[in-house]
């Protein structure tokens, strides 16, 4: 895969006008004509679907139309979704395409829309079944995976008023996509197995080093935040320890100055009871010699 994805890299610089120059606006107006095109087509979906879709059988009757017809059908049915989707990847792949330039861009679309008819005329030809595809919904996923990886920590808003990082939302989208394989496997529905394998090899061709280097980056940024929790955490038992040591003296010193003050108030009171008897005895001794004196002045 890097091998291959130097020879795209060298093929892009030495062809910088190769290309379809904002790619991403014609694949939205071609979204929007084919739903008007249903609405006002005199066949029903199923009909007009049939014709555009990307069929083995029909490839083999010349129809080399759908190729490419089928990345341009919608895949929902509701005009404001339709506007909402179309917007979102619009967004993306100008983002992408202005990250890569022109000629990179289109390599990734268009190989993951051809992948995808390989893909469904293998599934074709194992099962003997004529699987018909309709919609890239795989290719944007892919797309949107892409840009995941270059911008982890853009935020788009989720139902309008939900902030979401787009490394979260791609997250889901890989479960998204494990869970299809997995439950498409289990019915023996196969080409729900083969698209999003194809979409995801397309996008491990172009995206294999920055995977790992996004993995890398992840750990790093993982242990650094724990180590600085953990700085965090034994900082703030410190604190406490120092806060419990100081409200512990600042108890005991109010108990010492009471312990000092009741021991001089002891001594205090002992020292007034030694000197009350001295005083009662020389009240005494005054008091029996007065008598004498008046006897002798008599």
């Amino acid at each position: 895969m890097n091998s291959l994805r130097r020879r795209i890299d060298r093929f892009c610089v030495l062809h910088p006008n190769f290309g379809i120059p904002n790619l991403m606006l014609y694949i939205v107006i071609g979204n929007i004509a084919f739903y008007l095109l249903s609405l006002f087509s005199s066949l029903n979906n199923t009909s007009f679907y049939s014709i555009l879709s990307f069929s083995w059988a029909g490839l083999k009757q010349g129809q080399l139309w759908r190729l490419l017809s089928f990345s341009f059908l919608p895949m929902t049915t509701s005009p404001f979704w339709l506007l909402v989707s179309c917007y979102f990847y619009y967004w993306i792949g100008s983002t992408l395409e202005r990250e890569w330039g022109t000629a990179k861009f289109t390599i990734y679309y268009l190989s993951g829309v051809l992948l995808t008819a390989l893909g469904a005329t293998i599934t074709s030809l194992i099962t003997g079944y004529d699987w018909q595809v309709a919609g890239a919904e795989y290719v944007n996923l892919a797309m949107f995976f892409a840009f995941a990886t270059l911008y982890p920590d853009a935020q788009v808003l989720l139902f309008f008023f939900i902030p979401v990082k787009i490394k979260w939302m791609a997250i889901l989208d890989a479960c998204y996509f494990a869970y299809i394989i997995f439950f498409c496997a289990a019915s023996r529905y196969w080409i729900g197995v083969v698209l999003p394998l194809v979409a995801l090899l397309n996008f491990f061709v172009f995206f294999a080093p920055e995977i790992r280097r996004f993995a890398k980056r992840e750990q790093t940024r993982t242990k650094q935040a724990a180590h600085f929790h953990n700085a965090v955490r034994q900082t703030q038992r410190e604190q406490q320890s120092q806060a419990t040591a100081t409200s512990a003296r600042s108890v005991a010193a109010p108990t010492s100055r009471i312990r000092s003050c009741s021991s001089a108030t002891a001594r205090s009171a002992r020292a007034t009871t030694a000197s009350a008897p001295t005083t009662s005895s020389t009240t005494s001794t005054s008091r029996t010699r007065i008598p004498k004196e008046a006897l002798l002045w008599h």
